[in-house]
């Protein structure tokens, strides 16, 4: 999408009317908007994670989070408990693991720098038996026990009494640790949204998420629950880019309009311009945001089916 040039706005012989002005900030606010939308449907599909570009890595920063991931830790609005497990046994562990564990110790250290107040990361790195206990307690998964000391390497992220585990991390799985860990803080922190006081079960609430859920997946009773989510997902994010496609090309319209306008020196079509782009943005946001939470109910509403289901 391209931006209007600034030196067509701020032409010193040209007349600048006051909504030439407002018009120069609105479309790249449309812009970065669709950008933004665009890093945000990575939420519906676990695939998007691994794709998406990381930061440069520094002194402080060794691996770099991925843009999604600081999309998300950007938006928080409830504090996040990460609980990072690391108890190993020197003597019976493999070296390759212990260093995978401090690079995963590096990891969680990276959110909690890139969230600020809103991560707070717990770290127990100290075998003993209450340790051990509080591991289990958090859903953290006990290895290693045939050949000394039980060993735990996992995390837990809390948030408003909601708990998710990653319950045995392992270096051959170091890839997909990153996307994992954050899409255990969007389940904790939905969850958390979701059990607020006042909030109903959504079986009784919301039947039109039942009913897509039923038209999305006609064989519901031999979809395991991993199929159905994934369909559901794949159908809210194809969903999600024709909006923001649909969108981008109304955006284009527009500026082409505006720049006609300009070219014209008419301050009225000009204004009209301004005022559709106002209106594009205003009618896109509420799309899109109406998708994503289509496509977080119609998700729950699986659950609800599966979890009931006899």
């Amino acid at each position: 999408m391209n931006v209007l040039p600034t030196n067509n706005m701020e032409d010193a012989d040209r007349p600048r009317p006051a909504k030439c002005a407002s018009a120069r900030f609105i479309i790249p606010a449309l812009v970065f908007f669709i950008t933004g939308a665009a890093v945000s449907a990575v939420w519906f599909s676990p695939g998007g994670w691994h794709h998406a570009p990381r930061a440069e890595a520094d002194a402080n920063n060794p691996a770099g989070l991925t843009d999604a991931t600081k999309a998300v830790l950007r938006h928080l609005d409830s504090p996040v408990e990460i609980r990072f497990y690391s108890l190993l046994d020197a003597s019976s562990v493999p070296e390759s693991v212990q260093a995978f564990a401090g690079r995963a110790e590096q990891l969680v250290a990276q959110y909690e720098q890139a969230a600020g107040d809103h991560v707070r990361v717990i770290r127990c790195d100290s075998l003993t038996n209450s340790s051990a206990n509080a591991a289990q307690a958090d859903g953290i998964n006990a290895f290693n026990i045939e050949k000394g000391d039980a060993c735990f390497l996992g995390i837990a992220v809390v948030c408003g009494g909601q708990r998710e585990s990653l319950a045995r991390l392992a270096p051959e799985w170091e890839q997909a640790l990153e996307p994992d860990l954050t899409r255990a803080i969007v389940r904790a922190v939905t969850r958390a949204a979701e059990a607020k006081p006042g909030a109903q079960p959504l079986a009784r609430t919301d039947t039109a998420a039942l009913e897509a859920v039923k038209r999305a997946i006609p064989n519901l009773d031999t979809v395991s629950l991993e199929e159905g989510t994934k369909t559901l997902r794949d159908a809210g994010l194809a969903q999600f880019k024709r909006a923001a496609d649909e969108m981008a090309a109304r955006v284009k319209e527009a500026q082409q309009r505006f720049l006609e306008a300009q070219g014209n020196q008419s301050e009225a079509a000009q204004q009209a311009a301004t005022e559709q782009l106002r209106k594009i943005q205003a009618e896109g946001t509420d799309k899109l945001k109406q998708i994503a939470q289509d496509a977080h109910a119609q998700i729950a509403a699986l659950q609800q089916l599966k979890k009931t289901a006899p």
